[in-house]
């Protein structure tokens, strides 16, 4: 099989990206590696893929690429390439969601239908839920409120997946609920967690702590989205969650009890677009895709655990060389 990953040097990107090319796949990644967070950071993200003969790497913008030409060939897109972010979606910031986010689906969807690439898996969001009335969240019942520029530009493109989803182009988009794990944007929260564990900056805490969501860890995302390149029938719509609901608290509790000591940390008033709960039916997702969430919660701090203080050490490793 031939893939095209949009957003390979990003943090779920990386790891498909891997994932693909383990199950003897050749990937076609495409980034842009826009300014959200460090380059160096995404190119480290893809070091274990450098070399790989079945990897080839296209630095490009989605709203200006020639995607139709990128994609002859290709049998099956992942489009997980966007700006994320909830706060910085306010204001005038919210131009580079149109474009980055909106745009570049259209134009996504618009090249696979001309190249004749039959299948589409596109990231979307659980924001798309914003504040809901009733838990868990069920893709045919619950209604989409986003409270975010961001969580509307990720419904505004399900709702372009619907333009273009015919006999010709299978597009499914799915639901992912805050993911974590190696790799995690820096500005998210569990990543921000484990380097103030690490000796880093003090957690920034916003709220009281109560506020819980459904958190997915990395590999069980990669799992949902590569099981849809395979799937017999794809869904249209599909929520990839955890299994397991917990609050900011309950997560700092646990990770203070695999560390053995307190995170310091910093209190702050809840955010502009931050939603209280989000909670996962996944039945959509196990019925379609076989799919099922296999990584707990403590499992998998653990992991993004001992990804940043390694990634700390390797930095004091280079300071005392250097100094």
């Amino acid at each position: 099989m031939k893939a095209i990953v949009t957003g390979c040097a990003g943090f779920i990107g990386s790891h498909l990206t891997e994932r693909l090319l383990a199950e003897g796949d050749e990937v076609l990644g495409i980034d842009a590696f826009t300014p959200y967070y460090l380059r160096a950071d995404k190119e480290a993200n893809l070091a274990g893929v450098a070399g790989d003969p079945r990897f080839a790497l296209v630095e490009d913008d989605l709203s200006t690429a020639d995607l139709e030409q990128l994609m002859k060939g290709v049998d099956v897109v992942f489009h997980l390439a966007a700006q994320p972010g909830v706060r910085v979606s306010f204001g005038d910031g919210f131009n580079d969601y149109v474009r980055d986010n909106i745009v570049a689906t259209q134009r996504v969807l618009e090249g696979a239908l001309a190249a004749g690439c039959g299948r589409v898996v596109m990231a979307s969001s659980s924001s798309v839920y914003g504040d809901a009335e009733a838990f868990p969240c069920i893709e045919a019942e619950t209604a989409t409120r986003p409270r975010s520029p961001y969580g509307v530009s990720k419904r505004a493109c399900e709702d372009l997946a619907n333009v273009y989803r015919s006999d010709r182009l299978q597009v499914a988009a799915l639901r992912y609920f805050t993911v974590y794990g190696p790799r995690q944007r820096p500005d998210m929260a569990f990543r921000r967690l484990c380097e103030a564990a690490c000796g880093g900056e003090p957690f920034e805490l916003y709220g009281d702590g109560s506020q819980s969501r459904d958190f997915t860890h990395v590999d069980d995302v990669v799992d949902a989205t590569f099981r849809c390149a395979h799937a017999r029938h794809l869904p249209a719509v599909a929520n990839v969650g955890g299994g397991r609901e917990a609050s900011m608290a309950a997560v700092i509790t646990e990770l203070e009890d695999l560390l053995g000591e307190c995170i310091p940390m910093h209190r702050f008033e809840v955010q502009r677009g931050d939603v209280r709960r989000t909670s996962a039916d996944t039945c959509v997702a196990r019925t379609t895709l076989g799919w099922r969430p296999r990584v707990a919660l403590r499992a998998g701090l653990a992991s993004e655990l001992d990804w940043v203080a390694d990634r700390a050490a390797a930095r004091s490793l280079v300071s005392v060389r250097n100094g």
